[in-house]
């Protein structure tokens, strides 16, 4: 049975990596078809926009995107295409883990959390921010709902029981902002009743940011809303060796977006020395939603393998001789077995 998907290869190193991880795919015999689209910086070259209509309607019609990185340019009248993309589709759960892999430059050996952040309201509404007329004064709406809060704090708890998990700390400044954030909680606690074989644990922020640092290992799954969620899952992803292993996935109801979630890197785009693992991670996540779990595990277990034993075809930023071509052609020798 074949699955067609959209593709964005994306801006700077996003169609290397791009290239490198539909190399894995196919040699993974997935059974995927590609329609390739247009976003970012290339778009707005080619169409006039960062996101064409014929991109959105090819989302839409395949249901699931794979997404290299895009730019969106500095300055006013732009705004992030991440967040449009979110809205458009309603992708209202970002879901991203954070899982050691040798060699690389962290503390910690051992991590294996996931952050699970609400993705389309909080203090990422473009609406309600304003300046005062005299420019003094800027103003920003957070909002949260009831609808927001429950189905957020459902899927981190079905994701929890999916995947075995046996612990969900919801992450809060409910004592502080008592009113959006201490919805959050409140329904939080409505939802972890409903769960009881699933251990629940409530965190204020800045307590959690430095239990993350101090003792990451009493984590397991993070609820919380869209600015916490921001900052912790990129704090996550310093635990195990920086955003070059940090894939994402943003899930709604209708459609699924899964992307590396490192910039585009201009410094270095043609230089093929870019690592391609947070987008083969995201490809792996991918897999896991396509019902395909064993393929996604053969990723994951073949970034090891070859993390552990093939130094030469590894990219230069995981301590390797080796380059993004040679890196995605261990990677095929390792899943063609």
């Amino acid at each position: 049975m074949s699955q067609s998907i959209a593709v964005i290869k994306g801006d700077g190193i996003g169609p290397e990596i791009m290239d490198a991880t539909l190399r894995v795919l196919d040699a993974l015999d997935c059974g995927l078809q590609y329609e390739f689209v247009d976003a970012g910086l290339g778009a707005l070259e080619k169409h006039g926009t960062l996101i064409p209509k014929e991109s959105l309607d090819a989302i839409e019609k395949h249901s699931i995107a794979l997404k290299g990185p895009l730019t969106t340019p500095i300055g006013k009248g732009f705004s992030s295409i991440n967040v449009q993309l979110r809205r458009h589709f309603d992708l209202y759960a970002n879901v991203r883990p954070a899982i050691s892999f040798p060699g690389t430059r962290s503390r910690y050996d051992d991590i294996d959390m996931i952050t699970v952040r609400e993705n389309t309201e909080g203090a990422y509404l473009a609406d309600g921010q304003e300046y005062t007329d005299d420019g003094n004064t800027a103003l920003s709406v957070i909002k949260v709902t009831r609808k927001g809060s429950e189905r957020i704090v459902r899927y981190a708890f079905e994701l929890a029981r999916s995947q075995n998990r046996k612990k969900v700390t919801a992450v809060h400044k409910a004592n502080i902002i008592k009113t959006s954030s201490g919805l959050f909680l409140d329904i939080a606690r409505e939802i972890a009743e409903e769960y009881p074989e699933i251990e629940f644990q409530e965190m204020i922020v800045d307590n959690a940011c430095m239990q993350l640092v101090m003792n990451p290992h009493q984590f397991d799954v993070v609820v919380t809303t869209n600015l916490f969620g921001d900052i912790i899952s990129d704090l996550c992803a310093g635990l195990v060796g920086g955003l070059g292993l940090a894939p994402g996935a943003n899930i709604g109801e209708k459609a699924a977006i899964f992307e590396a979630v490192h910039g585009s890197a201009p410094d270095i785009t043609g230089k093929k020395i870019a690592n391609p693992c947070a987008l083969l991670l995201a490809a792996a996540q991918m897999l896991d939603h396509l019902g395909m779990p064993e393929k996604g595990t053969a990723i994951r277990q073949g970034i090891r393998t070859v993390l552990e034993t093939r130094n030469d075809m590894v990219t230069p930023d995981m301590g390797g001789t080796g380059n993004t071509d040679s890196f995605a052609e261990a990677l095929v020798e390792y899943v063609g077995r």
